[in-house]
């Protein structure tokens, strides 16, 4: 029903072919995850976050394994993590805070067309408000800039800052004063995260979550408590002295990143993220040829919670794909 009503939207229709594709995925993927979500809210429905969050790693991962480009997979993802967010955004608590997230990763004019299509193609008791507040939505973006490109901050120092300070205004200036730079390595095992490392940034010191396994006779399939506390503890040697250093993890979830992001930015860090990306054939043989090598079930879990890392997490955000 979503599809067919895409379909017949003049906005959509309007659209470059290639466009049209990119939103059209989304129309088809946008619940993929509906089956699977076990989340409901008190009245007996899906919880909107549940399913939209685990619908857009879903479609990653559907994606990736038939190898669509990173740009038109991470933007079909992105819309889909979102395509609720119109429907609502004026009945937020701070609806620019959140179109201005929003805008870092999807863009807002196809994300009213997914949120128009998915409002037309569905049975509710009041389709009409639903249409309104996309509308609205719009007009949010429009009014702050972001329809068609990210919000833009004063510098990145100020974009990071806005998301992590509720209270804090997005043209505040931002002064740029770090204690020291982390390079934060992201991606699934087998990616290629030493090698980009041993090409790129050889000399600099290295929190390696792999190599603290192994000292602490930790398999990956374990608990990894005990190596994330004891890394932190060492993070925390190189912050307080000032010094450059890397981390290097799977660093997959935003929840996890988030962890160690917190501590960096607590000392003052700019912080860059890496994020790297390999085919699933090239994936699954590196990781065969590693010393280290990870279980394919444990990639197929870090599978279920892959977030890719975005413009509101870091100072830097880099992408690596096939190096």
């Amino acid at each position: 029903m979503v599809c067919e009503e895409m379909a017949a939207l003049p906005a959509w229709r309007e659209l470059p072919d290639e466009q049209r594709e990119l939103l059209f995925a989304c129309a088809l993927l946008h619940d993929v995850a509906k089956p699977a979500c076990t989340r409901y809210d008190p009245d007996g429905r899906l919880s909107s976050r549940g399913h939209a969050w685990r619908g857009a790693i879903r479609a990653r991962a559907i994606l990736w394994r038939l190898g669509v480009p990173f740009a038109q997979r991470e933007a079909v993802c992105a819309i889909i993590r979102f395509h609720l967010v119109p429907f609502f955004l004026i009945e937020n608590d701070n609806p620019r805070r959140t179109a201005l997230e929003v805008s870092q990763t999807a863009r807002c004019d196809w994300l009213s067309i997914m949120a128009e299509a998915d409002a037309r193609g569905r049975i509710c008791p009041d389709p009409q408000r639903l249409l309104d507040n996309i509308a609205l939505f719009r007009e949010q973006a429009l009014e702050e800039g972001c329809l068609t490109a990210p919000y833009e901050f004063p510098n990145p120092h100020g974009r990071v800052l806005y998301f992590r300070d509720p209270l804090r205004q997005p043209d505040s200036p931002a002064y740029e004063d770090f204690r020291c730079h982390v390079v934060v390595l992201s991606g699934l095992p087998g990616a290629g995260k030493d090698h980009w490392l041993s090409h790129h940034l050889a000399g600099w010191p290295v929190l390696s979550l792999d190599e603290i396994r192994t000292e602490l006779g930790v398999s990956p399939a374990e608990q990894q408590g005990e190596v994330l506390q004891l890394a932190r503890e060492r993070a925390r040697e190189y912050l307080r002295a000032g010094i450059n250093f890397v981390w290097n993890a799977t660093n997959l979830s935003r929840t996890v990143r988030g962890e160690c992001l917190r501590l960096f930015y607590d000392y003052n860090a700019h912080v860059r993220l890496v994020y790297l990306e390999a085919t699933p054939e090239k994936l699954f043989a590196q990781n065969r040829e590693r010393k280290r090598q990870v279980p394919e079930r444990v990639i197929e879990r870090l599978l279920e919670r892959w977030e890719v890392p975005d413009r509101t997490e870091a100072h830097e955000v880099d992408y690596v794909l096939g190096e």
